[in-house]
Formats: C-alpha cells, structure tokens, sequence
C-alpha cells in the first residue's frame, strides 16, 4: 500500500477517529450484514495499523509487521462492501471526511492488487466502450426510438442552448430508460432547445472513483468536455446524480451544472409547465450523491408539492438522515445480496408511510428498490421525479397514479 494515495488532510485525519462507532449505528451494510467489519471505524482501526507498519521507523516502534497480501485482500473484501452513502462521515462527530478517504483507500488496495475481480471488469468496460455495461457506445441514444413522434433529429443536434448528459445506467438498461424518455417528453413541454450527446456522451467517470481508479478518469472527462464545447451549450442537466456529484468535483467549472430536479424547478417556477390532477399520495427518497453528495434537498420537494393534487410524506429517516437503497459505490457488482438486504430496509420504511408510490431522483436507485419490490412482490410503486412530472403534464389526458 503507499501513503501517495491519501492527501496530507487524510492522513491526519485518521487519527482523529474517537471510536465512539456513531458510524457503525448508522451503516447500511452493517446493519443489513449485521458485520461489524464493515463499519468505519472497523476499517479506520485497520488503515491505521496497516499505515504503521509501512514506515520503517514507525514499524520498529508498534512492531507491526507489514501485512500480507491474503490479509490486504481480506480486508479489501470489506472496504468494497460499501455503500459509500456518506451517512458515515455525516454523524462522524470529529469532522472526519470519511467518504473521500474510503475512495482513497479503495485506490491505495487497486494498487496492492488486493481488490474484487469486478474492478478489472469496470476498467476494461470504460477503456474499450466508453460505459460501464461494456455495451456498443453508438447505441447510448437508441432508447429514443422507443418514443412517439421523435423529430427528424432525434433530439441529437449540432448546436443547442443545454446539453442533457444521460448516463450510462439511463442509457442501457431497460428498467431506467424510461426516465430519459420522461425528461425529453418533458423539455419539449416546456421547449426547451436541448440536445443528447448520442454515441459522444462517454461515461461521466463516477464508476471508477468508487472501483479505486480514479486516477484513471481524465480522458473520460477531457473527452466529455470537448463533446459540450462542440454543441456550443452553456447548460449540463443530469437525471443521475452520480454524473452531477462528478461534474461539480472533478470537472473544470466551465459549464452551468442542473440536477434534473434544479432544472425543472425552475421551469415550473417561469410557468412553462402546467400539470394536471394527480390525486397520488407519495413518498420521497433523497439519493445519497444528490443529497448528502451534493446537498440538494429542496428542490425535488418543491417540484413534488407543485403538482395538484400530489400529497407528500416523509421517511421516518429523510434529508440528511434518508437510509441509502443498497445502489451506490458498485456494491451491486460486489455483493448483490447485500445490496438487496439494504433495498429491503428502504421499502420497508417506505411501506410504513402508507404511500402509493416511493419517489426519487436517481435512476440506480429507481432500478434497486424496483427489483427488490418487483421479486418480492411488495405493493408499492417506485418512480423517478421525472416520471412523476410527466404523469402530471397538462395536455396528456387523465394519467394513472400506477
């Protein structure tokens, strides 16, 4: 392992743990595994063992022994078992920011080579086809042939005012796609000049950052900047938070930046949309990258409350407190019963509010709590906010509340 991963910030901070294990009370994975070792103050004991026993000095004076490679690799098995919800470094009462030290150290383990099989497959699909599915990456805007009365240009333009950056996950996979369709149906409402990137729009970089190879995404976001610049926008507006939280952090600030729910916000509030009735009573889950990532909380509820007739109740745990859906830091590829005991937990607290319907503004988490209620059969609808505003739409009939 080498210290050059970590900033001079993180190392200090490693010490500051008090291991009072707020962290542990709060942890997703360890309250779904019931594995203390998943916890973060579990792996900042062993980080700190193991950034002891590299300095020769310091080795002879704790008398650690440098670990082997089974031992980083056991301890691998738990750091990858992680949400990277942020809900750790949120209650961590001595300020220590957990979550960029966890990426830290899944990068300080890739370079070990003690990491899962699966972070070989995220690198090869990102280098080769430019996503994370390893899919063709002409096919990233066919999900528009799937929609009624598509212009000629098939809303991939030369020049446009703003640039809607899809997604990997919104791109392929069928269960997401249907929140594109919703959000194109919806700038066209309210005529928005707007284009896809089509086959120029690359993976945002996200995926690698929680795969430990961050150091791998520059050429991913050098390419992404050029393929904006060409459209000649001035806007970038995400339906996924992970592509927004990756804009905002390590992208020059070179463009206006809109979560989907910040956009749309501000087209209801200049009157360009007008929605029906809906007579629906929901719930909504804040996703970790746009909430505790990003600190957006008010703008989904302020869409949500603007449709008549909608009716919101919040989640025992909501805002900063909201319970991640089991979605985030690739924990699907890594354990995906885990990920689905965690799903479990979030629907569970979601039935408890009497909603017909848990809405959120991520596509991961849309696709994580939908196949757990979908193979479980569990009563609640699960809905991204920009299937929610399409329902409502005025001009598009009498919508269901299904």
């Amino acid at each position: 392992m080498a210290q050059t991963d970590y900033s001079i910030m993180e190392i200090l901070q490693m010490d500051a743990c008090t291991g009072c294990s707020l962290c542990t009370d709060v942890c997703p994975a360890v309250l779904a595994a019931e594995d203390g070792r998943l916890s973060g103050v579990y792996r900042l004991g062993e980080l700190r063992r193991i950034m002891r026993s590299r300095t020769g000095l310091l080795r002879r004076f704790f008398g650690r022994q440098v670990p082997t490679k089974e031992q980083l690799k056991q301890f691998s098995d738990t750091v990858f078992r992680c949400t990277l919800c942020g809900r750790c470094q949120q209650v961590c009462p001595s300020g220590i920011l957990l979550k960029d030290l966890w990426l830290s150290l899944r990068q300080d383990l890739v370079h070990c080579h003690a990491y899962p099989q699966k972070v070989d497959m995220i690198a090869e699909n990102l280098a080769e086809s430019h996503n994370v599915f390893d899919e063709d990456n002409e096919e990233r805007a066919e999900w528009v042939e799937d929609m009624p009365n598509v212009p000629e240009h098939g809303y991939i333009k030369d020049q446009a005012d703003v640039v809607y950056f899809t997604g990997c996950v919104s791109a392929y996979f069928p269960m997401a796609q249907a929140i594109p369709m919703a959000l194109v149906e919806i700038l066209d409402a309210a005529r928005v000049d707007f284009t896809l990137l089509g086959e120029n729009e690359w993976c945002c970089g996200f995926p690698l950052l929680g795969a430990g190879l961050r150091d791998q995404a520059e050429d991913l976001i050098k390419h992404n900047l050029e393929a904006v610049r060409a459209k000649g926008a001035q806007k970038v507006i995400f339906s996924c938070p992970s592509c927004y939280q990756m804009w905002h952090e390590y992208y020059p600030k070179e463009f206006k930046l809109y979560h989907v729910t910040q956009f749309v916000n501000e087209l209801i509030v200049s009157g360009q949309l007008l929605f029906n009735d809906l007579s629906l009573t929901v719930t909504y889950h804040d996703p970790c990258d746009l909430g505790r990532g990003s600190g957006e909380y008010e703008a989904p509820r302020q869409v949500i409350r603007s449709i008549p007739g909608v009716k919101l109740v919040e989640l025992a745990h909501n805002r900063e407190n909201c319970l991640c859906c089991g979605g985030g830091g690739n924990l699907e590829m890594i354990d995906a019963g885990l990920s689905s005991d965690i799903a479990e937990a979030k629907i569970d607290e979601a039935l408890k509010t009497g909603a017909q319907a848990v809405v959120t503004a991520c596509q991961q988490c849309v696709r994580n709590m939908t196949t757990y209620a979908r193979r479980n059969k569990v009563g609640i609808d699960v809905m991204d906010i920009t299937q929610l505003v399409q329902k409502a739409l005025a001009g598009r009939g009498c919508p269901d509340s299904g």
